[in-house]
């Protein structure tokens, strides 16, 4: 719970470094078009990812590719993975990382806490810490509450250096919600 906190507080903090970015975005486009995804290595490749159920954190982990829907009926997801370098105006700057989008989808019937969903990302075999990407369209958490039946698409970025593949990231949706862990590789 502290490093949710600490993250999301360095986030805010972060936020107005995001403001003061330039329109180019040159360096910010992803370095190669096409990403490859492939399973965790508890799924095999060859078959379809299936909804996985989350029942507070603990199941798990969770291909990229994979949809979790928690008990109260909502959903996250991860998608439109690509490799970038981050800009001289980015934090940090000029960094390869990898780019991808959280979809969050609220099919409760109550409000929920958007502005709490954070992203925890670390990389290779041995869980190197990752840190969150803040350049154009990197702005973190989204500043709303998502309503009932309705979705949002976040996009988000985490250090991902060229050499490394294996990328883990946790995703807690709000801030009553225990982290989905997925993992796979990246190429």
């Amino acid at each position: 719970m502290r490093h949710t906190r600490t993250a999301t507080l360095a986030a805010l903090l972060l936020l107005p470094l995001a403001a003061c970015t330039t329109n180019d975005t040159a360096s910010s486009k992803p370095s190669t078009p096409d990403v490859t995804v492939t399973p965790s290595a508890e799924e095999p490749a060859d078959e379809p990812a299936d909804e996985a159920e989350e029942t507070g954190g603990s199941d798990g982990p969770y291909a990229l590719t994979d949809t979790v829907a928690y008990e109260n009926d909502v959903e996250v997801s991860l998608s439109k993975f690509a490799r970038a370098t981050s800009s001289e105006f980015a934090s940090p700057e000029k960094t390869p990382y990898v780019k991808f989008t959280i979809k969050v989808v609220n099919g409760s019937s109550s409000t929920v806490d958007a502005t709490g969903l954070t992203a925890n990302c670390s990389y290779g075999e041995d869980g190197q810490t990752s840190e969150s990407v803040f350049d154009e369209g990197l702005d973190g958490s989204p500043t709303t509450k998502l309503l009932a039946g309705r979705s949002i698409n976040v996009p988000w970025g985490c250090e991902l250096p060229k050499g490394e593949q294996v990328l883990q990231i946790e995703v807690s949706p709000d801030f009553e919600s225990e982290a989905a862990i997925f993992t796979g590789s990246v190429k």
